[in-house]
């Protein structure tokens, strides 16, 4: 078997029984169940959710965005090999370690296979939950520019890039695109201040204003935990991004969750420490990978330059990007999996097959 066969590419087409369209975003595909087969796993399983409780399967594949593209290879290598089961992996350890700490719930109900989780239906707050422990990235490059507020946070003179800052900052940004909001651009992923979120609760679908403090708490306590635990690593969690959403449980509480991944590759920074004491910055994330993009390609403003995307989707699109560079990626991404959860992550020989096997035998999902 190819190393291209043991990466899970394409997850919007397995024979999973639904009555909805798949959605297929740039990593992970949702696949909604029938109300019928919601209610007989809630029943069988014994899920802490609502009788009528939508469910669905979430299925993670290897593919790899970045600039807002999805990347391949040479030799039909169309994702990272080990990519999907260590950013699942690493989700699932912090998932659990926050429940350990009394922190809130996630949206996960049950973990079927390393590719798939099955979770219940939230209703998102519209916020890119971001915070920041070092100035670096969009942050950075803002402040070269003179720009001294950031979502709102009045930032000192005479930073330096990939300082630590005094103290953790959160600078939220709009998750899609809001509309009406006033100061708030019609456009995804602006950045928004603590005041436009309080003035506007209600369209970014905060229930109440005391839910912003409630957010913001889960924010600092999450992002603590896992800082902790990474420095026991010697890794230094930089920044990272956090969704949340509302469900209602078996006995009719609503409550706010955490959705989506969390601290993984993907959605953080994270650096190695020894790395950083010795004035170097050695990316543990995906970062590492957008790097290695820019210094690729001869005009990296094609990457940076949102006015450019055609000339993006096509450098994208055209270019196989060399195997041992898709090669260094998995190794990122299963080494800091493996040193977080203190488990090997282990590449499927066909994690298709696998999965459609689960969900017939053990779920009744498939027919």
């Amino acid at each position: 078997m190819s190393l291209a066969d043991q990466v899970l590419a394409v997850n919007d087409d397995l024979p999973i029984r639904t009555d909805k369209p798949v959605h297929s975003g740039k990593v992970r595909s949702v696949y909604w169940l029938t109300d019928a087969d919601s209610r007989r796993l809630i029943q069988q399983k014994g899920y802490n959710v609502q009788p009528d409780a939508p469910l669905a399967i979430m299925i993670i594949s290897d593919r790899i965005s970045a600039f807002d593209c999805i990347w391949h290879g040479e030799g039909g290598l169309k994702g990272v090999p080990g990519k999907g089961a260590a950013l699942n992996a690493i989700s699932n350890h912090w998932f659990k370690l926050f429940k350990d700490n009394g922190l809130a719930d996630s949206h996960i109900l049950d973990i079927p296979h390393p590719f798939v989780w099955i979770v219940q239906k939230a209703k998102p707050v519209m916020v890119e939950a971001i915070c920041r422990q070092y100035i670096t990235g969009s942050m950075w490059r803002s402040y070269t520019q003179g720009e001294r507020n950031f979502c709102g946070i009045e930032l000192p003179e005479g930073l330096e890039k990939d300082q630590k800052l005094s103290e953790l900052l959160m600078t939220p940004s709009t998750k899609g695109i809001l509309k009406d909001i006033p100061n708030v651009p019609e456009a995804d992923d602006v950045n928004v201040t603590r005041q436009d979120l309080i003035n506007n609760y209600q369209a970014f679908n905060f229930r109440n204003t005391d839910d912003i403090n409630y957010y913001e708490k889960l924010l600092t306590d999450g992002f603590t935990v896992i800082s902790h635990e990474l420095a026991k690593l010697d890794q230094i969690f930089v920044d990272t991004k956090f969704e949340f959403g509302y469900v209602t449980d078996a006995n009719g509480n609503e409550k706010l969750i955490y959705m989506d991944e969390v601290g993984t590759p993907d959605s953080s920074r994270i650096w190695d420490g020894a790395a950083y004491r010795d004035g170097q910055i050695v990316e543990n994330s995906k970062e590492d990978f957008r790097q290695v993009l820019l210094n690729y390609f001869p005009d990296p403003d094609i990457l940076l330059n949102k006015e450019r995307m055609p000339e993006r989707f096509a450098l994208a699109t055209e270019n196989a990007l060399p195997q041992d560079i898709l090669m260094q990626i998995s190794k990122i991404y299963t080494n800091i999996a493996e040193k977080i959860t203190g488990q090997p992550i282990t590449l499927s020989q066909d994690p298709k097959s696998e999965i459609i096997d689960i969900l017939r035998q053990e779920y009744q999902l498939i027919d």
